[in-house]
């Protein structure tokens, strides 16, 4: 299992970290101590967004923090990026690795352990389930029973991701179920970002 693959794990969007504040919310989640960032952007084209993510790639490089690019295969790979993440309406995974040839692949798999085992044949390196709770971001997701959770980490032996609505009144209860790591958005980027990630460090390791 990849040893890199653990811990909390901050989503970038279009309404919270917009282009023009990316680089200073990012900087100030890797300084408070995220373990893996993705950016996600799912309005502008690769060519728009490529001087972003090169850049953040270096700035997850200088925190040896794992970056992750979503749903987008041919810039990871035409940068180097770390990750690329994969969703139910993006490609394949096979059709992703062909793009991406070297780097970390995570799958959405909402609810199906079944899909997750699927996944995990075809070659992901991690696999996320949600949302568990009402999600800001993704209000249209529909809810995953917390019990998922532990069948997938009984059935697979990749790392597990959880997401969705994940905040600082609820996080206790994803840790409760142990996955490898905790993906958020608005619970890092909405406020003080040095102060979220700090809490939600804190009740990641109190549990």
């Amino acid at each position: 299992m990849d040893s890199n693959l653990q811990g909390l794990y901050a989503i970038t969007d279009e309404v919270l970290t917009p282009n023009d504040v990316v680089f200073e919310k990012v900087l100030t989640a890797l300084k408070a101590g995220v373990a893996i960032i993705q950016y996600r952007n799912k309005t502008q084209s690769d060519d728009e967004v490529e001087f972003i993510c090169l850049t953040l790639q270096e700035y997850c490089r200088n925190f040896n923090v794992v970056f992750i690019i979503d749903d987008r295969p041919h810039l990871a790979q035409k940068i180097g990026a770390d990750g690329l993440h994969i969703g139910k309406d993006d490609m394949s995974l096979n059709e992703a690795r062909s793009i991406f040839t070297k780097g970390i692949i995570g799958v959405s798999c909402y609810g199906s352990v079944a899909k997750a085992k699927e996944a995990e044949a075809e070659g992901a390196d991690y696999v996320a389930f949600g949302s568990f709770f009402a999600s800001p971001t993704k209000p249209k997701s529909g809810l995953v029973s917390k019990s998922v959770i532990q069948k997938a980490k009984k059935a697979l032996a990749i790392p597990v991701c959880v997401i969705g609505g994940i905040n600082e009144e609820n996080i206790h209860e994803m840790v409760h179920e142990k996955p490898d790591m905790i993906s958020l958005v608005s619970a890092v980027f909405d406020g003080d970002i040095t102060k979220n990630v700090q809490n939600l460090l804190h009740k990641m390791s109190h549990l």
